[in-house]
């Protein structure tokens, strides 16, 4: 099925990337197989897998497991831009569910903080974001590192980002 839809090349990549979402938020797809072809294929290919994911982990959190998850996060690490970014946005997405992933996803967000690519960073200000919100002991060492980044990005937007985690990380439980 996944390769059906790969090669049918009457849909746009839009459409394609929501026709996937749409059949992993039905199980009509299984994450699993999802991420199986993704490991095969080709960087745009993997990164519209991804993409489809954080389309579907976007309207239900609980669509993904653990290991799913920690394979997302291995995805962050990758040479692909792309991929790095759309990672970042299901972990995102999902990090509050899987507490015991936060460290191993906050190493990879910071070193793609720093990354040339601006959507990159952004993506990655989105995630580290969502995880000084949770309120965990890593905030201890998380938000000085993002007053760090802070001070060295260059664009507004993804100061922004940051500047909204640490004020939701600093009001009280």
């Amino acid at each position: 099925m996944l390769e059906q839809l790969f090669n049918n090349k009457s849909l746009k990549p839009k459409e394609r990337t929501e026709q996937l979402s749409k059949l992993i938020s039905e199980h009509t797809i299984n994450i699993s197989d999802l991420i199986k072809f993704a490991n095969t294929a080709k960087d745009p290919v993997k990164a519209t897998c991804i993409e489809s994911l954080e389309f579907a982990t976007k309207l239900n959190t609980g669509i993904i497991n653990e290991q799913e998850l920690k394979w997302v996060i291995g995805c962050l690490a990758d040479k692909a831009p792309r991929i790095k970014w759309e990672s970042a946005k299901v972990t995102g997405n999902v990090i509050h569910l899987f507490p015991t992933q936060i460290s191993s996803a906050v190493k990879k967000l910071l070193d793609n903080s720093e990354s040339e690519g601006t959507v990159v960073r952004w993506s990655a200000a989105f995630a580290l974001s969502q995880i000084l919100k949770l309120k965990t002991d890593i905030n201890k060492d998380l938000i000085p590192a993002i007053e760090t980044i802070i001070t060295n990005e260059e664009k507004n937007s993804i100061r922004k980002i940051y500047l909204d985690g640490l004020k939701k990380a600093r009001i009280s439980k």
